[in-house]
């Protein structure tokens, strides 16, 4: 594993005071760093809503195919904005345990918003995907994106939920982290990308220009596109063969 995520890295790409222009440029970034993972057949898997436009520019220039996996986040009793855990469509979940204990959550409230959140995922996954069926994930290289990490738990679940599929290969990828955060999610996989990270760590949004809020529209969109092009392993041959 190697950490990507400070300026004495070889691959790293420490931004410092520059800011993000939005999501787009974030995975343009992040697919420089990912070259090594062009034409391997990967699939590159976006964390919604936020985490998709990012990933699919990762995937178009790395020849990747384009999927989605929905984390939601378990907020804490009477601020949902603090996150005690998280969890996937498919039940995979983490929980914070030491702020689970300081805040005393109870047994009950963490089924009821577990339920509650899985649902939401569940449905999430159902209506970006309009229908079609999730991607083959067994024996492949799987990239996981965001357009920031915090805390980590999403992606935490994300990565919990990822393995129960046989992966060949966990990588995550993102463009902006909290350095505590990087390290303990670098830990979790085989690879961690991480343009920037600091600590102390501020808002994912004020480190890009553009962090206009990502509809729901948007990332079907970005889905239905992406899945009516031409296999990525055909327009890389044709490339290759300069066509």
């Amino acid at each position: 594993m190697r950490h990507e995520h400070d300026e004495s890295s070889a691959r790293g790409t420490n931004l410092g005071k520059r800011l993000l222009a939005d999501r787009k440029e974030a995975g343009a970034l992040l697919a420089r760093q990912l070259s090594e993972y062009r034409g391997h057949h990967a699939l590159v898997l976006g964390l919604p809503r936020g985490g998709v436009p990012v990933a699919a520019e990762v995937a178009r220039q790395i020849h990747a195919d384009l999927d989605i996996l929905a984390a939601r986040k378990l907020g804490a009793p009477g601020h949902e904005e603090l996150a005690i855990g998280a969890i996937t469509a498919d039940g995979t979940r983490y929980l914070n345990t030491d702020l689970t204990d300081t805040l005393d959550v109870t047994t009950a409230y963490i089924e009821d918003v577990s339920e509650r959140e899985q649902l939401r995922a569940r449905r999430q996954e159902r209506a970006f995907r309009a229908g079609q069926p999730a991607l083959e994930i067994d024996g492949r290289e799987v990239i996981v994106v965001d357009d920031g990490l915090a805390t980590g738990a999403t992606m935490r679940a994300a990565i919990w939920s990822l393995r129960r599929g046989r992966p060949k290969k966990v990588v995550v990828a993102i463009p902006v982290g909290s350095a505590e955060s990087c390290a303990s999610i670098d830990a979790e996989v085989d690879d961690l990308i991480c343009l920037h990270s600091e600590e102390p760590f501020h808002a994912v949004g004020m480190y890009y220009r553009d962090f206009s809020q990502v509809s729901d529209e948007q990332v079907i969109a970005l889905l239905s596109e992406y899945r009516q092009r031409p296999s990525p392993i055909a327009a890389l041959l044709r490339a290759q063969r300069g066509h």
